[in-house]
């Protein structure tokens, strides 16, 4: 037959590995930077093409009218 005491070193000892093993389940995550740049893509191109479009449209009407300042 099992004495108290035993029962309570063997449920003591049941919990302290089902403890151990599911603190050791935890999930971790880490958060690392990238060790690429960030690259960021600006299409300047369509902005200078209106601006000169607007600038050659603005001398043309200039030319056409040299009253109009």
């Amino acid at each position: 037959m099992i004495g108290k005491k035993n029962l309570y070193i063997g449920l003591f000892i049941a919990i302290f590995v089902m403890v151990s093993g599911l603190s050791a389940c935890t999930v971790t995550h880490k958060i690392e930077p990238s060790d690429k740049p960030m690259l960021i893509n600006l299409n300047v191109n369509i902005k200078q093409e209106i601006r000169v479009k607007l600038e050659k449209d603005i001398e043309d009407m200039l030319a056409n009218n040299p009253d109009i300042f």
